[in-house]
């Protein structure tokens, strides 16, 4: 799979969330005062989506997030909420078949990985219960696509470019595609598009 573990790579065809809410995903505590609920973390919210895809019999997992990895490969913990919070998981399954399943509904990394973890809890729930027909087909929805264009592509720059490099990337290849100079318009909106969208987080 070409998928990358950072930044997100967000499954074609996936709708966004245009509204995030807070979740509880943390860990229920008996201390001291009583029972109380700890924060999940991100190493967290990552050990409990791996724990459901091993006992699935996933192979070759990709957890896509807009965190920076650690040396394994995974989200590390130690960092700032990504303004994008979303996480996206490839895997092949026992049989072969790229899957993935991504979700951006909360505004925390580890509770959308979280989310993943409970989804893929039920549906091994499905399967033990005998309706590993039903599981397939709820699976077929989530076969891995290739993931879309990312704006910064688009354009030929870094992820994390500058404004300024973003502007310069954007003028050449207005140059070469504007229809005014013979370009393609369709290739125009496109590169248009992306500017617009890397500037805003710019």
């Amino acid at each position: 799979m070409t998928e990358t573990a950072y930044p997100l790579s967000w499954p074609a065809g996936w709708r966004r969330t245009g509204y995030r809410t807070r979740a509880a995903f943390g860990r229920k505590t008996v201390g001291q005062f009583g029972p109380s609920k700890e924060s999940l973390s991100v190493a967290g919210g990552t050990d409990r989506c791996l724990e459901q895809l091993r006992m699935m019999g996933a192979n070759r997992i990709v957890i896509s997030s807009n965190l920076k990895l650690r040396q394994d490969g995974l989200p590390r913990s130690d960092q700032a909420q990504p303004a994008d919070p979303g996480v996206a998981v490839y895997w092949k399954a026992r049989n072969g078949e790229a899957r993935c399943m991504a979700i951006d509904r909360y505004d925390r990394v580890q509770d959308n990985l979280a989310a993943i973890a409970a989804t893929l809890d039920a549906m091994r729930a499905i399967d033990r219960h005998g309706g590993a027909a039903i599981m397939d087909r709820a699976f077929a929805g989530f076969k891995a696509l290739a993931a879309p264009e990312q704006p910064w592509q688009v354009l030929g720059v870094k992820h994390d470019a500058s404004a300024d490099e973003i502007d310069a990337a954007w003028r050449k290849l207005a140059a070469e595609h504007h229809p005014d100079r013979g370009g393609d318009e369709q290739k125009m909106a496109r590169i248009n598009r992306a500017r617009d969208a890397l500037m805003n987080d710019a």
